[in-house]
């Protein structure tokens, strides 16, 4: 027990210390230092003695690590074929949280007003979407669509739907394999600002896709 307290302690310092520098590396260090936490705990509860505490550290420091590094290369490449998009506020990318990606489309730029169906001008940018996903086969694909408040609450809701579900088939038709998709729509109901204001409707207006590792 006191072996096991020892290295969770100095892997949750060791992911601190990940977290305080510039290393290129942070995020695949980071991801294996819980991971390796994690495999430790899990090895502790299904093995009385000292080796599964250390086997489990060991397997999970190699999972995280190699989930960081996958979604590393994948955030990577999404910034590199998407910086024209990202440039014109038409698509935001985020790292939120170490095994997930998360991609905001501007609905301005990808519907009409009303409408679901996506503007023949956006395909270009869905292509180069579709392209890296396709290349990156552990990864889960969720797209929610969202809307502003104006019209009615189930109105909106079924507009947010559509919309996501007119991403999710372009991708699909794209060379996304259709069950790695997953569909939602959300409605009025997670506004980004406030509804009062044609800008704050304009941000609410939008399809995000989440993009998420599976662990191998």
């Amino acid at each position: 027990m006191q072996l096991f307290r020892v290295v969770t302690v100095l892997l949750l310092s060791a992911a601190l210390a990940a977290c305080a520098t510039d290393d290129p590396n942070q995020r695949a260090k980071m991801g294996a230092a819980i991971g390796a936490v994690t495999g430790a705990v899990i090895g502790n509860q299904t093995d009385t003695g000292r080796t599964g505490r250390v086997v489990g550290a060991i397997a999970g420091a190699a999972a995280g690590a190699s989930i960081g590094k996958y979604m590393d290369d994948q955030e990577k490449e999404m910034q590199q074929q998407l910086a024209e998009e990202q440039r014109r506020h038409e698509i935001e990318l985020e790292r939120v949280r170490e095994d997930t990606l998360k991609l905001n489309l501007s609905s301005e730029v990808s519907f009409d007003f009303d409408s679901a169906a996506l503007k023949p001008s956006f395909y270009p940018t869905l292509d180069k979407l579709a392209d890296v996903i396709s290349q990156y086969d552990r990864t889960t694909v969720t797209v929610v669509g969202h809307t502003d408040s104006r019209g009615s609450a189930e109105y909106n809701q079924r507009l947010s739907e559509r919309r996501a579900q007119a991403v999710a088939d372009y991708l699909a038709r794209h060379g996304v394999d259709y069950s790695r998709i997953r569909v939602e729509g959300r409605g009025e109901s997670e506004p980004r600002a406030d509804n009062s204001t044609e800008a704050g409707r304009q941000l609410n207006r939008r399809v995000e896709i989440f993009l998420r590792t599976i662990p191998e």
